[in-house]
């Protein structure tokens, strides 16, 4: 199989996989409200030497290698679900570790994988220096590619050191055959500094990416910068109602009623938002599909 038909099959592989993921969330959320969740089982990484695992697999590293994918997917979604205050997603790189010494071509592992372990806790491990370490991986394997340098800005941006994150996007926008929008997206970084601006254009930079997944997830970011926004907004209505009464609206409908709002907001997914009448706290509602808010919030 050629290095372009393996990876198209590796792609439909993974946008299948994500899809059914997304399924699973929705039963998951409908099952937890039903019955107590159950305890997550201890972890076991049988074989953590990828050495060891390349002598054990013989010549069968590739199909080994789309398992541990498969794997990492899967336990990243688990943890990512769990009700757990306290996920640390401890197995997640050395499961991506084991697949990318298996196969140091697999390319959506090392691109995926560093945006998996960069996501900010909860929905991540917030582990932007492994998400370096695997990308450096890919680098030496393939150092023509300018996605590596791209995704590595990427990680650097959304750790907030954006003095990296233009290194890394200069190094890929030097890099034989990247694409055109790379420089204005460095312009932007330099000058804004982490607003919802610069942070709409960094995501919209992802809109142009080879992967449906990461164009998919960029419009879900965007949204979700949406909702911030908004929810900015509407936290400093709930302040100057608190001010007015001494206390905070015990519902959407006492700001409706004091016509400070025309009807119940809702998210950019058309789900309500959801207030806390105790600390008049606003955030999505859970049934949203741009919970959590994890992202970073830009000042």
């Amino acid at each position: 199989m050629t290095s372009s038909n393996r990876t198209r099959t590796r792609t439909a592989g993974v946008a299948a996989l994500l899809l059914l993921g997304s399924s699973v969330v929705g039963m998951q959320m409908v099952r937890e409200r039903r019955y107590a969740p159950a305890d997550l089982p201890q972890e076991i990484l049988y074989v953590t030497s990828p050495a060891m695992l390349q002598r054990l697999a013989l010549s069968f590293d590739a199909i080994v290698a789309d398992i541990y994918w498969m794997r990492a997917i899967q336990y990243f979604g688990g943890t990512r679900l769990s009700q757990h205050a306290d996920r640390k997603y401890e197995l997640l790189y050395p499961l991506l570790d084991l697949t990318t010494s298996l196969d140091p071509h697999f390319a959506i592992a090392y691109r995926f994988g560093a945006f998996f372990l960069s996501e900010n806790p909860p929905g991540g491990p917030g582990r932007s220096d492994l998400a370096i370490r695997l990308l450096g991986k890919g680098m030496a394997a393939h150092p023509e590619k300018w996605e590596y340098a791209y995704d590595a800005g990427f990680v650097y941006y959304r750790r907030g050191d954006y003095a990296e994150a233009v290194t890394w996007f200069t190094r890929a926008a030097d890099s034989p055959g990247s694409p055109f929008w790379i420089r204005p997206l460095i312009a932007v970084v330099q000058a804004e500094r982490g607003d919802t601006n610069s942070a709409r254009v960094v995501w919209r930079s992802m809109l142009e990416s080879d992967m449906e997944f990461m164009r998919d997830e960029a419009a879900r970011r965007l949204q979700q910068l949406d909702a911030i926004d908004q929810i900015a907004q509407l936290e400093t209505i709930v302040q100057t109602y608190a001010q007015r009464t001494g206390g905070n609206p015990r519902s959407w409908g006492d700001l409706i009623r004091m016509r400070m709002i025309p009807g119940v907001p809702v998210d950019p997914t058309g789900r309500p938002y959801a207030l806390d009448p105790q600390s008049g706290d606003i955030d999505v509602d859970m049934a949203s599909r741009l919970w959590p808010l994890t992202m970073e919030r830009p000042s």
